[in-house]
C-alpha cells in the first residue's frame, strides 16, 4: 500500500486545476503547465468518431461541423475552441445539412487528384488550393486532411485516383501549391498519408518492407519538397507498418527526418484509428490521435502513472498542437458566413478539369467534333458519369453536370432516342444492385448495354460520330481488381469492337472517352479507336469540360502523370503487389477496420513507374508525361549556363499548328555512370506554357541546384551528387526528348549527411503463422 500512495498523490496534482492562463500565442509553453493531465489527453486525443450503423450510438458526438471527420476537444478556462478536421482531397466534404437550419452548406466537387496532376500547371493548382481555403473558412473547417501525395506505386491501387503521380517531384510540386493556396486563406492543410501508404489490401496493418535509398527517393522526396516549399500546418501519418514498425510509431520517421532534417514546425496527427499503441505513438512525435477512442485516453494516463511515458514528452505534443490550433480562424474567432463563392469556384472546377484531359490519341482529327454533326454517345457513362471517386475522397455538391447534359446544355447534336434507351437501361439495372455495405466503397457497377449489329447498323445510319464512354468508379478500403477493371469486361471491349467495325463501315468516326480514375488497359484496344481522350472524374461540372475539350473551346494540354503499360506485369511491383497476407489474428482499433498481418516487399527500388519503363527499355502503350493537342509545338534554343551552383536551362516553345493552346515542356536529367544503380532519366523540372496563338512564342527558364541532381548513397548514408557529365533533355514526354544539352559537375559534392534511418524491424509474421498454427 506505502507504494500506491505516492503514485495516487502524483495522478491527483496532475489533474488538479491550476489557475488557467487564457491561450495566446505567446504563451503557450506558461498555459501547458498550468493544464491537467486530463486536459492534456483531451488535446492529443480526438473526441471520437460516429459512423452510422458502424460505431455504437454511444460514441455519437455533438459535430461543431456536421459530417466534418474529426472534431478536437474544447477547453473553455483557456479560452481553446473546438477545432473541425474535414476530409478534402476533391473538395470540402462536410454534410449539407445541418440541424434547425434550412440553409444547405454544398461544397465544390473539384477533379481528382490525378486530373490535377495532369495539367502540371502549379499556377492552377494554388488556384484551385484556394478556393478550397475560401469554402472550408465559410464552413467553419479549421484544417483541411489533404493533400494525399502516395506514389502511384502499381495502377491497381485503390486511391490512386486521391494521389497525384507515380513521380515524386510532380507530386511534392503539386502537393506544395495546393497547400500555399489553402493556407493563405487561414485555414490549414494535413498532407497525407505519411508514408508509403501505397495500397488498400490490409492497409491497417501491411508492413512495407522498403530500402532506405527508396524511401527518401521515392516515397519521401514528395513530402519533403512539400514540407520546405509550403509549410503545411499538419501532416498525417499512414496506417501501414515501414520496416516492421507502424509509421505513427517510427521515430525516425517523425522526429529524426520530418522534424530535424527537414525542420518541419507543425504538427503529426494520426490517420483514423491508426496504429497500435497511443505511447508509442507520443514518444516517436505523432502528436494527435485522431479520431479518438477511450483505450488510448486510458493507456496514456496509466503510462503516466507508471512513467512509461514521460510528462515532458506529453508537454511536447501538447505544445505543437496548440502552436497549430492558434493559427485557426475558429481560435482567432472568425465566424463563418456560410456562403463561399460557388459559382466562381464552379467556373474554377471546369476550367481545372479542361485542362487535365489528356488526348491520347486523335487520328484524322476526330477531335474536335462540329456543332452540326450528330452524336451518338454510347456508354453508361455517358449518362451516369463518375465525377469523382468514393471514400474521403468523396464530396456533398449540388448536383453533378453528366456528359450527356453538357451536351444537352451546350446545344450539341445528339441521338435523343438512343439517349432514352440507355437512361432507361441504366435506371433499370442500378435499381437491381443490393445497397452497398459501407458507403465508403467503391461504387458498384453495372454491366455494359449489348447491341446486335442491326441495332448499331441503324444507329450508324441516323449518326454522324459515335461516342462510347468507358466508366470506373475507385475508393477507400479496396484495391481495384484486374479482371473487369484494370482489363475491359467483355461486354465494354465487344462494344468498342463492334461500334469501331459498324462506324468505320460507314466511313464515319469513332471516339472513346475514359472517365476513369487510374490506369486501365489500353494496348489491345486502342487501334480501333480514331480519337481517345481521358477526361479522368473531372468533378461536378465533368459534361461541361468534356464540352469544352471535344468541342474545340480548348484544346487539350493534359500531360499523363503515370505510365499507361502495355500489360501490368510490366510494372516491376506487380511480382508482390499487395503482398502476402498470414493466418494471424485480426488487427486494428475499430471493427469495420480490422485486417490481418501482411507484409509487402518494394522489390523495385527506385525503378517505379517511367524509371523502370525508360531504363529497361519496356514499351509502353502511352509514356509518362505523354498527351497530344489540336495543334503542333516547335522545341528550340536549348541553352544551358552554369551559374553559382546552379543550372540555368532556357528554350523557346512556338506554337506551330493553327489553334491556340498550352504545352507542358518536361525538363529529365540524365546522370552519369556510376556504382550506383540510377535511371536512366528522372524528371527535374515542368513549366507550363500560356496559351500560346499560332505563330506566338514563349521562352522558359528552369533553374537546377546541384542539390537537385543528388541520389541518396545508403552505404555513406548522404545525399550526393556525383561528379562528371549530366544530360539536360527537354521533352514533350519521358520517351519524346526534343533537346539535349551536357553540362559537367567537376567534383562530388556531399549535399547532405544524415544518419541512417527506417531500419528493418524483423517481424517474423512466417514463424507466427506457424507457431499459431501447432
Amino acid at each position: 500500500m506505502k507504494k500506491i500512495i505516492p503514485l495516487v498523490i502524483t495522478i491527483l496534482l496532475s489533474t488538479a486545476p491550476i489557475k488557467a492562463q487564457k491561450l495566446t500565442t505567446e504563451n503557450i509553453p506558461q498555459v501547458v503547465k498550468g493544464l491537467t493531465l486530463e486536459e492534456k489527453i483531451n488535446i492529443v486525443v480526438g473526441v471520437g468518431f460516429y459512423f452510422p450503423g458502424i460505431t455504437p450510438e454511444s460514441a455519437k458526438i455533438k459535430d461543431k461541423i456536421p459530417g466534418a471527420a474529426g472534431h478536437s476537444f474544447a477547453i473553455d478556462r483557456i479560452g481553446l475552441p473546438q477545432i473541425v478536421l474535414a476530409d478534402g482531397p476533391a473538395g470540402i466534404r462536410i454534410t449539407p445539412e445541418r440541424p434547425g437550419d434550412d440553409k444547405k452548406y454544398y461544397a465544390t466537387a473539384f477533379p481528382i487528384a490525378t486530373l490535377m496532376a495532369s495539367t502540371w500547371d502549379l499556377d492552377l493548382m494554388k488556384k484551385v488550393g484556394e478556393a478550397f481555403g475560401e469554402e472550408a473558412k465559410e464552413y467553419g473547417v479549421d484544417i483541411l486532411l489533404a493533400p494525399a501525395l502516395n506514389i502511384h506505386r502499381n495502377p491497381l491501387t485503390g486511391r490512386n485516383f486521391e494521389y497525384y503521380s507515380e513521380d515524386p517531384l510532380l507530386a511534392g510540386k503539386m502537393a506544395a501549391a495546393f497547400v500555399k493556396g489553402v493556407q493563405e486563406q487561414g485555414v490549414g492543410t494535413s498532407i497525407k498519408h505519411f508514408a508509403a501508404n501505397n495500397q488498400e489490401t490490409n492497409r491497417i496493418t501491411v508492413n512495407a518492407v522498403i530500402s532506405e535509398r527508396a524511401m527518401r527517393e521515392i516515397y519521401l522526396k514528395g513530402f519533403e519538397i512539400a514540407v520546405k516549399e509550403a509549410e503545411p500546418w499538419t501532416v498525417m501519418s499512414a496506417y501501414n507498418r515501414i520496416n516492421g514498425v507502424y509509421a505513427s510509431q517510427r521515430h525516425d520517421l517523425l522526429t529524426d527526418i520530418l522534424r530535424n532534417e527537414w525542420n518541419y514546425d507543425g504538427f503529426v496527427m494520426t490517420d483514423w484509428f491508426a496504429g497500435n499503441s497511443a505511447v508509442e505513438q507520443m514518444k516517436a512525435g505523432n502528436d494527435l490521435l485522431m479520431p479518438g477512442i477511450e483505450k488510448q485516453r486510458e493507456d496514456i494516463r496509466k503510462a503516466i502513472a507508471d512513467g512509461s511515458l514521460s510528462m515532458e514528452t506529453l508537454n511536447q505534443n501538447v505544445e505543437r498542437i496548440l502552436n497549430i490550433y492558434t493559427k485557426t480562424l475558429s481560435f482567432k474567432g472568425y465566424e463563418p458566413d456560410g456562403e463561399p463563392e460557388l459559382k466562381k469556384h464552379r467556373e474554377l472546377a471546369r476550367k481545372a478539369a479542361t485542362q487535365g484531359m489528356v488526348l491520347l490519341k486523335n487520328e484524322n482529327q476526330a477531335l474536335p467534333i462540329q456543332k452540326t454533326q450528330k452524336i451518338a454517345l454510347f456508354g453508361n457513362a455517358s449518362y451516369d458519369t463518375f465525377i469523382g471517386g468514393t471514400g474521403s475522397g468523396d464530396v456533398n455538391n449540388i448536383g453533378d453536370v453528366t456528359i450527356i447534359e453538357g451536351f444537352k446544355t451546350n446545344e450539341i447534336s445528339f441521338d435523343e432516342e438512343l439517349a432514352n434507351v440507355y437512361q432507361s437501361y441504366i435506371k433499370d439495372e442500378k435499381a437491381k444492385l443490393p445497397p452497398k455495405e459501407f458507403a465508403m466503397v467503391p461504387d458498384q457497377m453495372i454491366d455494359e448495354r449489348t447491341w446486335t449489329t442491326e441495332q448499331l447498323n441503324s444507329i450508324a445510319d441516323r449518326n454522324d460520330v459515335a461516342i462510347f464512354t468507358l466508366g470506373r468508379s475507385s475508393g477507400e478500403f479496396m484495391d481495384r481488381s484486374y479482371e473487369n477493371d484494370y482489363l475491359l469486361t467483355e461486354k465494354e471491349l465487344n462494344a468498342i469492337k463492334q461500334l469501331s467495325k459498324v462506324f468505320h463501315d460507314k466511313e464515319k468516326k469513332f471516339i472513346v472517352l475514359l472517365n476513369i480514375g487510374g490506369v486501365i488497359e489500353t494496348d489491345s484496344w486502342k487501334e480501333l479507336a480514331d480519337a481517345i481522350l481521358i477526361t479522368w472524374q473531372p468533378g461536378q461540372e465533368a459534361g461541361n469540360a468534356v464540352y469544352d475539350i471535344v468541342s474545340g473551346e480548348v484544346s487539350p494540354s493534359g500531360k499523363l502523370p503515370m505510365t499507361f503499360p502495355v500489360k501490368i506485369s510490366d510494372h516491376l511491383s506487380s511480382e508482390n503487389f499487395p503482398g502476402k497476407e498470414y493466418d494471424l489474428p485480426m488487427e486494428g482499433n475499430i471493427s469495420f477496420m480490422m485486417a490481418r498481418p501482411a507484409e509487402v516487399h518494394y522489390e523495385e527500388g527506385i525503378f517505379v513507374g517511367y524509371r523502370h519503363f525508360e531504363t529497361a527499355d519496356v514499351n509502353t502503350s502511352f509514356p509518362f508525361g505523354y498527351g497530344q493537342s489540336y495543334t503542333s509545338f516547335e522545341y528550340k534554343d536549348l541553352n544551358v549556363t552554369e551559374n553559382s551552383g546552379s543550372f540555368e536551362i532556357s528554350m523557346t516553345v512556338e506554337n506551330t499548328g493553327k489553334m491556340a493552346a498550352k504545352e507542358v515542356v518536361q525538363l529529365y536529367v540524365s546522370a552519369p555512370e556510376s556504382n550506383l544503380p540510377k535511371p536512366i532519366r528522372e524528371l527535374k523540372g515542368f513549366l507550363k506554357t500560356k496559351t500560346l496563338s499560332p505563330g506566338e512564342t514563349q521562352t522558359l527558364t528552369f533553374s537546377i541546384s546541384v542539390d537537385d541532381l543528388a541520389s541518396y548513397h545508403t552505404d555513406r548514408s548522404a545525399w550526393i551528387t556525383e561528379a562528371g557529365e549530366y544530360t539536360f533533355q527537354v521533352g514533350a514526354s519521358v520517351s519524346d526528348i526534343k533537346l539535349v544539352e551536357t553540362a559537367n559537375v567537376p567534383s562530388e559534392i556531399i549535399v547532405s549527411d544524415v544518419e541512417n534511418q527506417l531500419k528493418n524491424i524483423e517481424m517474423n509474421l512466417e514463424e507466427k503463422e506457424k507457431e499459431g498454427s501447432k
